[in-house]
């Protein structure tokens, strides 16, 4: 066998292998640990030029791994820590919980239509009654619920520490490695390549959408009188969910314009104004943004996102976009587009 038909054989093998692993990554339930693998990977290489001005060599990286591990496990205590004191400080205060919920649903028994005030419970008694019915008749689902976050927490952690244990692997220049293992790092490479174009492109566009969501709620809001609740519980909303392309600013812009109503039709109505003066402003850069990374219209990441979620739910709208851009960088390189 020639060594041109031999390579050719070991790009076509590298093209299966990987893309086979990649559509077998949904039916295992492995993408959270393939997302915190590749975020990790990611934050590592991205900040060591910047620790190599302090630190060189393989210990830059190592400095730069202790340092997410110390962010990460910090950051889990705080979060349990603040949600048993939450939980506590609800239960300690029941009168207060109690009153603050009869009030929010009082607001919207008289802000909101009759089409919809009918499906809520009238008081907060018969709001306990739905909620201790609902788990009764659906213990088999939140059984499930609570298996299923174990195991994304679960292969989030080791994705994480998967990432950063390739992060330390120095890369090689030897051009007489084997055909396929080469074949496979290009695979890898532009993978790697397409999902830092995605996500660092989504991160960027979900922090211009929560600062300007900042902006309103604490400073056009207040200037009518008005004062949001939940707002800071809004604005971390609007960051998380601002991390799914498209779909995350409707959710978070329903939950802010629902809120709205639940003040009064001049808060609601407000809301619907900024909201979309801010979709305008943002299709703008969204278009710049995910034009100059990977060069895709907002209706080709769309259409994408639709297909994925047809095949795959909810893990195909997150991983759409990354699919999509490293197809276009597989197509681009082989010059087919």
């Amino acid at each position: 066998m020639s060594q041109l038909n031999k390579r050719g054989l070991c790009q076509a093998a590298s093209y299966i292998l990987v893309f086979i692993a990649l559509f077998m990554i949904f039916p295992l339930r492995l993408l959270p640990c393939f997302l915190a693998g590749f975020i990790v990977y990611e934050t590592v290489l991205a900040l060591t030029p910047w620790v190599e001005r302090l630190v060189k060599g393989p210990l830059a990286r190592w400095i730069i791994i202790f340092s997410l591990t110390l962010v990460v496990v910090l950051g889990l205590a705080l979060g349990i820590t603040k949600l048993i004191g939450y939980l506590l400080h609800d239960f300690q205060n029941p009168a207060a919980f109690h009153a603050a919920a009869s009030k929010l649903l009082e607001d919207a028994q008289r802000t909101l239509s009759p089409v919809v005030t009918r499906y809520l419970p009238a008081d907060i008694d018969e709001l306990q009654h739905q909620v201790v019915t609902w788990l009764r008749e659906h213990l088999v689902v939140v059984q499930t619920f609570g298996r299923t976050a174990a195991h994304t927490f679960a292969t989030m952690l080791i994705g994480m520490l998967l990432g950063a244990i390739v992060s330390l692997r120095v890369s090689s220049d030897d051009a007489h490695q084997a055909p396929l293992k080469q074949a496979l790092l290009q695979r890898l490479t532009l993978l790697a390549a397409s999902f830092h174009n995605v996500v660092f492109a989504q991160i960027k566009v979900s922090l211009v959408n929560t600062l300007l969501t900042c902006g309103f709620l604490f400073g056009l809001l207040p200037m009518f009188g008005l004062h949001f609740p939940f707002a800071k519980t809004v604005v971390v909303l609007t960051f998380v969910a601002g991390l799914l392309p498209i779909i995350g600013n409707l959710i978070s812009n329903t939950v802010i314009i629902l809120i709205g109503l639940s003040i009064s039709l001049e808060a609601a109505l407000i809301a619907l104004i900024f909201l979309i003066v801010v979709h305008k402003l943002e299709y703008f850069i969204n278009a710049r943004i995910f034009g100059t990374r990977i060069n895709a219209k907002t209706w080709e990441i769309l259409l994408a996102m639709l297909v994925f979620e047809s095949a795959f739910g909810l893990a195909g709208v997150v991983a759409a976009p990354v699919y999509y851009a490293y197809l276009k960088s597989e197509l681009r390189q082989a010059r087919l587009i």
